[in-house]
């Protein structure tokens, strides 16, 4: 009954007129609208009956969960925020209990055609056949699927722009909001929203190659995705110059057509790292189940997670396949007690037993390795924190803090963890200071992210293999 006590007493509250309550109203009615409209509400849910609170929390955390906002099942202003986002227009039939993609049908064959009916003059008529090319070409480069553009004969696939008209039966809503909607197969529709500002190659406007990448993927087949980074995740995430398929479309789209012979769903997500992978008879471990040593976010602000003797880059994609660390710091040994990349001096420093190598990027400073005297042995972790500038080291329930630029009087440290950070482990495996400026702390497959108050934020833990490795 606890989940249910925050929006209880806010409904309770209207009944008696509160004013500052009745403010939040309208914002109430905006949520119910949204979660009804794509489909993780029924039609007929009335926030003043008791009897559907709890069907309103539950479609709220759920919301939350795939739009990778805290999980409060309130409706605050992140929720809000996310919900007035750019998105497709297709409703989101999501598994709440396993949330994964829904396959909505196939096609029979896997020759399709498709046909551009129209064009957007926010662009040149090349530019828009180059970017509907490129994005049916995400999904022949993963699956036995060919796609050829018909000029004048009736095609598999009909693409069309069109505004907030009577074209088809979900009619649009001006620039932002709904950005485009496509059905199933076989009924082979895609519809693009004509009073966006269509563009390619640039971070203004809305980006019509990964928007119809997105929508093509609905004429394929697929639902929408639990991950918020997926193409086939509801809400549009701006251009990107590194575009590519997520883990779970390929996923998806290989679960109803095949994958293409010879190249399966690893060489289609592989990020290239410098060097090659030695796979020797060692075992080598799974992203999706390893016990992390530590992880840190390095050179060319890529995340590498560390266990054992390997290395891997973590991306909105997922995992990348693991290598020897020996194959990017030829001088490093395995199993390392903690590591961390200032993003101050854009050094790195890697920790295992008393031993520290230094590193600018890939080479190792002179008069490196050495021995620790300051800090003990077998540190947990370490992390770089944004806000002071300071690396930070934790063993069990404790920490240090050293700046790189000036002396470091240590006579004060160690002090509780509890001090810093509210909310974390003791003894975690890794921690990090991560692109968005969070605080991740990782413990075997949980991991925590912190507010700016350096507080645990509500609904974590979760799973590091779900969330960060996209398993």
């Amino acid at each position: 009954m606890e989940t249910l006590r925050p929006l209880a007493l806010l409904v309770a509250a209207l009944f008696y007129a509160n004013s500052a309550s009745l403010e939040r109203w309208p914002e109430l009615e905006e949520a119910k609208e949204y979660l009804t409209k794509y489909g993780y509400l029924k039609n007929g849910t009335d926030l003043l009956d008791a009897s559907h609170l709890r069907d309103v929390i539950e479609a709220l955390r759920v919301f939350q969960r795939v739009s990778d906002v805290p999980i409060t099942g309130e409706v605050d202003p992140a929720t809000l925020e996310a919900m007035r986002a750019p998105r497709c227009g297709n409703e989101d039939p999501f598994n709440k209990k396993t949330l994964k993609y829904r396959i909505l049908s196939r096609w029979r064959k896997k020759s399709l055609t498709y046909r551009l009916y129209n064009y957007t003059p926010d662009m040149t008529r090349a530019a828009v056949q180059s970017a509907i090319k490129a994005a049916f070409k995400y999904w022949s480069d993963v699956t036995p699927l060919t796609f050829r553009e018909v000029t004048y004969t009736r095609a598999d696939i009909r693409i069309l722009f069109h505004r907030n008209d009577n074209l088809c039966d979900i009619p649009f809503d001006g620039r932002g909001g709904v950005l485009a909607h496509a059905k199933e197969p076989e009924y082979g529709v895609v519809h693009f929203d004509e009073a966006e500002f269509w563009t390619e190659g640039r971070y203004y406007g809305t980006n019509l190659r990964i928007v119809a990448a997105h929508e093509i993927g609905h004429a394929l087949g697929l639902g929408h995705s639990q991950y918020s980074q997926a193409v086939m995740g509801a809400r549009y995430n701006g251009y990107r110059t590194n575009f590519r398929l997520h883990h779970d479309d390929v996923k998806g789209i290989q679960f109803l057509y095949g994958s293409k012979p010879p190249k399966g769903l690893e060489s289609a997500n592989h990020l290239p790292l410098p060097g090659d992978p030695t796979s020797g008879p060692e075992q080598v471990p799974d992203p999706c189940t390893a016990r992390l040593d530590a992880v840190m976010l390095g050179p060319w602000k890529k995340t590498f997670a560390f266990s054992g003797e390997h290395v891997w880059t973590v991306s909105d994609q997922g995992h990348n396949k693991p290598l020897r660390i020996h194959t990017l710091w030829k001088e490093l040994p395995g199993n390392l007690s903690a590591v961390v990349y200032s993003q101050r001096t854009k050094k790195a420093y890697f920790l295992k037993g008393r031993t520290l190598w230094k590193y600018s990027d890939f080479v190792l400073e002179r008069g490196y390795p050495k021995q620790m005297t300051r800090l003990p042995a077998d540190i947990d972790a370490a992390l770089y924190l944004e806000r002071n500038k300071k690396l930070v080291f934790i063993k069990g329930s404790q920490f240090w803090q050293w700046d790189e630029l000036q002396y470091n009087n240590l006579t004060y440290y160690p002090k509780p963890l509890s001090m810093l950070f509210s909310g974390v482990p003791a003894s975690p495996d890794a921690a990090l200071t991560w692109t968005n400026g969070k605080v991740f702390f990782f413990k075997g497959d949980d991991y925590w992210r912190l507010n700016d108050s350096l507080s645990v934020d509500r609904g974590y833990p979760q799973s590091t293999a779900t969330r960060w490795m996209q398993c």
